[in-house]
């Protein structure tokens, strides 16, 4: 694949930024970075402050890798593994052998949908039958097809990813380490709560040479798994990830100028809360795909517990409150399902996954695969064409997501 014509090199973003979100380093759990200094970017805001790193000059927090753009016929299209559970039983003999057949999926999807960005959207492993020794190692398997094909990616972290032998931080150092063209970044410190170290955004430009993108990329962390002690983590996107939106929204209307001019698409693995209500309302007219999973308890965020529940509703408020444009909100995590519908709630379209790894479960006649988005072009209100393919290159359950789906 030749993708020098789709991205090149940006200047440096502010030094302040990259000693805040330094992506080799581990997180630590710490109280938010307070910086009180006024925006410099327009008069409205020029009371604010910011918890967060303020950024100075352009809005780039990838100053050292290519810039993503999309191609020269206008289009850009994003390719969705999820749930993929490296690592699962590795003491019997067919556990490496998933892992050898998820790779070879990878491979075969890769090379027939050519697509510009790449996203594994959680559950990266299965973190209860790692040991401590090697368990990070999972992640050079997971992300050899990515890097051979030089296709830059991202991914976010699923409740499988945090377990007592191996946390999501270490996961995610170990693919940043070994993969130039991953994108995957940790939350500015105060971003995300106790477990959850990967909240961040992607700029995606329309041309190299344009000062502010057409679409950006959200990717949050929804937590769950088991901490070190055995103890059970929160399973929803914590509620400092609701003011950092905020703070990243208004940033990005300073420095980039009008948010109606550009496009987003989230990514979580553990799907909102809300979506539960929408399953009852499916059309398989309007809502192709496969539909197998009742959700319920430890199917949706703050679900596992029902003491829980509405924990993930300042991030959900947030996030479509304040990201203008929100074109789909994607997760996981739910294997037998595979439908996009809208959310009447917010009025915002939600998407799952296709489940494409051997591991993790599964049923007959579900298959593997994955979910393509192509993006017809850069304007916000045109169609995003959405499609699930299988491992053998077969599509199913296409749908157009635009204002009228």
């Amino acid at each position: 694949m030749i993708l020098s014509t789709r991205f090149v090199q940006l200047p440096l973003v502010s030094s302040l930024f990259t000693r805040a979100c330094v992506a080799n380093a581990l997180p630590t759990d710490t109280e938010p970075h307070r910086l009180g200094a006024p925006s410099q970017f327009g008069p409205q805001n020029a009371e604010r402050t910011s918890e967060f790193p303020t950024f100075t000059g352009q809005l780039n927090p990838y100053p050292d890798k290519p810039r993503i753009t999309f191609r020269e016929d206008g289009s850009f299209k994003l390719t969705i593994f999820s749930d993929v559970h490296f690592g699962e039983n590795p003491w019997d003999s067919w556990g490496p052998v998933q892992d050898i057949n998820t790779n070879a999926l990878m491979q075969s999807l890769l090379d027939i949908e050519e697509p510009d960005y790449v996203v594994i959207n959680g559950d990266l492993i299965t973190g209860e039958n790692t040991f401590r020794e090697n368990s990070t190692s999972l992640i050079d398997e997971i992300v050899r097809p990515l890097n051979a094909v030089k296709v830059p990616f991202s991914s976010t972290s699923g409740n499988h990813d945090t377990h007592i032998n191996i946390t999501r931080a270490e996961e995610i150092a170990r693919e940043i380490s070994i993969s130039p063209l991953s994108y995957t970044r940790f939350s500015p410190p105060g971003v995300g709560g106790v477990g959850g170290p990967a909240n961040y955004w992607v700029p995606v430009y329309e041309k190299t040479t344009d000062s502010a993108p057409a679409l950006v990329l959200w990717f949050f962390d929804s937590r769950g798994g088991v901490y070190a002690d055995g103890s059970q983590m929160p399973d929803w996107v914590d509620s400092t990830v609701a003011k950092w939106i905020t703070s990243e929204t208004e940033t990005m209307s300073d420095i980039w100028g009008d948010p109606e001019l550009r496009s987003a698409v989230a990514f979580v693995h553990i799907p909102p809360h809300a979506i539960q209500a929408v399953q009852d309302i499916l059309d398989s007219s309007v809502n192709p795909g496969l539909n197998a999973d009742q959700l319920g308890q430890g199917s949706t965020q703050a679900s596992d517990d029902p003491a829980s529940l509405g924990q993930d509703n300042a991030f959900w408020k947030s996030l479509n409150s304040r990201v203008v444009n929100l074109r789909a909100v994607i997760s996981g995590h739910d294997h037998g399902n595979e439908w996009c519908a809208r959310d009447p709630t917010y009025n915002v379209i939600f998407c799952f996954n296709k489940h494409s790894g051997y591991g993790g479960y599964s049923s007959s006649g579900w298959g593997r695969g994955v979910r393509s988005l192509r993006f017809r072009s850069a304007m916000p209100d045109d169609g995003i064409e959405s499609y699930i393919m299988f491992e053998n290159g077969t599509t199913h359950a296409s749908v157009v997501l635009d204002a009228d789906y």
